[in-house]
């Protein structure tokens, strides 16, 4: 974690008194809804279609013990006892009371949390890969990078209120879990000449115009990323739309002018400032560095684990959540363990007050109270000790924590949808539970083997549809519900189980979903998922090959002819064609 020094302290709570302040003013009619909106937003505060919703950020992903305890207690005393994990590694409460919201925030300041800069149009939460700092293929520990960019960005009165919401993605692996090929900014750790730098993808991002990134720089060297960060930003402050929030995003812009004109703009820019006060040195790195309370680990740990071989040849659950949700650590003698908020009945992302609580206790018990948010809406217990995992595993089965569906079909990706979302065309959570009830068998799931289901309840793309093997987009059809289905998304270009890819590769792997055809029933999804998974089964070459691996192999026609020739599915889309033409 990373310990605040006196000015980070003092900026936040100085923020928590602004607040409080602009809050009171509006309750009391002094300021209009107009004038409180962009205070509200920069400040995570939502007003959705039952209560206010706040969400508060969290850096790069990356929790301690502490932290999710007061987040515990938030949940209990202002909310009705849970939170929401999103895609962007934040979380969000529902149910607080507008006058009740800076008492939160200031609670949330005695343990260095805040929600600055999580809704606005401005540079949001940074994004990295939550395994940062403890995957063994990691080219340079991202979490510094991450922090770096948090405090050059927070706050900064350039960037205060760009065109439209910013969003940045780090990747100091060789494999991108942090998709960075669909962020405002994607930034890949490479190497050049023994020199560390960043590949820079910029233009990416889903919503209503879905498009992959672009790579602007090959190689920008370390010492020059917040420069370049700050001349790309500049080309977009200037250029970006402000007349139609639709066309205001930067992906837009780079397609507009073209990557090569953007890039050349940039450039431009840089010049100008690429060796003024913003230009990275190695004691503000080493500074920043120091400023984080690492793991000490014990090298003396045995990586002997006949204990865990016994159990898990004993206990079937045991070894299918040893397989699924255990990852592979850089210190040997310990692993990452993915807790699996996607259990039967339970809204993807959701925990309760008692379940953080625990999985506090778990990681001070198990590690050394670190815990990560990853882009999947679940919680990673970062250093658990690998001779303590059967114990571990027993503990979050109790909770409901241990749900063996990482990398699965049942591991579903959902925004809250319209039972909370007031932008939302079509609820998410009643569908993703419908799923996950179709899909319960777990030899099932395992036979489907590795499979992306992402689900959005509007074209804000909250629960990143696009980018999933299989997405599922809510859409409002004259008034109704309807569901409309795409395949052959991905977030990057291997899983995590396929090693390295070549560096120029590895941010452009991201591809967008294609739509198979006319829109469905809320009640027939299930029925095309199943159908989809049938028609994948029948064509895969091995068990090897991956849902994901069969649509680019054949394309989506025989996913498409095999969905709207089925009597029942095709029934009720048939005036839905005419309504989507």
């Amino acid at each position: 974690m990373y310990i605040y020094d006196e000015i980070d302290q003092k900026l936040v709570e100085q923020r928590v008194a602004q607040f409080k302040g602009q809050t009171h003013r509006f309750l009391n009619g002094k300021l209009s809804e107009d004038e409180f909106r962009v205070l509200r937003l920069q400040n995570g505060l939502y007003i959705q279609r039952h209560a206010p919703m706040l969400r508060v950020a969290i850096p790069y992903g990356m929790l301690v013990s502490k932290q999710l305890r007061m987040l515990a207690y938030v949940a209990r005393r202002w909310d009705k006892g849970y939170g929401h994990f999103s895609t962007r590694q934040n979380i969000q409460f529902n149910w607080p009371r507008l006058e009740d919201v800076p008492e939160i925030l200031a609670k949330l300041a005695t343990v260095q949390m805040h929600a600055i800069q999580t809704s606005g149009n401005c540079i949001r939460n940074t994004t990295t890969d939550h395994f940062a700092g403890v995957a063994p293929d990691e080219i340079i520990n991202p979490l510094v990078w991450c922090e770096i960019i948090r405090q050059w960005s927070m706050l900064h009165p350039e960037f205060a209120f760009l065109p439209r919401k910013f969003k940045i993605a780090v990747s100091g692996a060789l494999t991108d879990r942090a998709a960075v090929g669909v962020h405002d900014i994607g930034l890949q750790a490479i190497e050049e000449k023994g020199v560390l730098g960043f590949s820079v993808w910029v233009g990416g991002g889903l919503g209503r115009t879905p498009i992959v990134g672009k790579l602007i720089k090959p190689f920008v060297a370390w010492h020059d990323l917040l420069t370049y960060l700050q001349a790309t930003l500049r080309v977009y402050n200037l250029h970006g739309r402000r007349d139609n929030k639709y066309k205001a995003r930067i992906k837009i812009l780079v397609k507009d002018l073209t990557p090569e004109v953007f890039a050349n703009q940039v450039d431009e820019q840089w010049q100008l400032i690429k060796d003024g006060p913003d230009k990275v040195t190695e004691e503000y790195v080493e500074y920043v560095s120091n400023r984080f309370e690492w793991p000490k680990y014990d090298l003396t740990l045995s990586e002997n684990e006949n204990d865990v071989i016994v159990k898990s040849t004993e206990n079937p659950k045991f070894e299918r959540w040893l397989r699924t949700n255990v990852h592979g650590h850089k210190v040997k003698g310990y692993a990452s363990v993915t807790v699996s908020l996607k259990a039967s009945g339970i809204p993807p992302g959701d925990i309760t007050a008692d379940q953080m609580d625990a999985l506090a206790d778990m990681s001070d018990k198990y590690g050394f109270g670190e815990l990560r948010v990853s882009h999947e809406q679940n919680l990673i217990l970062a250093d658990a000790r690998r001779n303590s995992l059967y114990s571990l595993w027993l503990e979050l089965d109790m909770l409901n924590l241990a749900t063996p569906n990482i990398g699965l079909i049942t591991n579903i990706i959902s925004c809250p949808g319209g039972d909370y979302c007031s932008l939302a065309n079509a609820v998410s959570i009643p569908v993703a539970a419908a799923i996950q009830q179709r899909f319960d068998d777990l030899d099932f799931v395992y036979e489907i083997g590795e499979l992306d289901l992402n689900l959005s309840g509007c074209v804000n793309a909250c629960g990143h549809h696009h980018v999933g093997h299989i997405g599922i987009l809510g859409v409002d059809k004259a008034g109704e519900e309807w569901y409309q289905i795409t395949i052959g998304g991905r977030q990057n270009g291997a899983s995590s189980s396929q090693g390295a890819i070549p560096a120029l590769i590895r941010g452009g792997g991201a591809a967008i979903g294609r739509v198979i055809g006319p829109s469905f029933a809320r009640e027939q999804i299930p029925d095309v998922i199943y159908r989809l998974i049938q028609t994948y089964l029948r064509l895969r070459d091995s068990d090897a090959e991956r849902f994901i691996d069969v649509v680019e192999r054949l394309g989506i026609e025989p996913f498409k002819h095999d969905v709207y020739s089925d009597p029942l599915l095709a029934k009720s889309t048939v005036s839905m064609a005419v309504l989507d033409a």
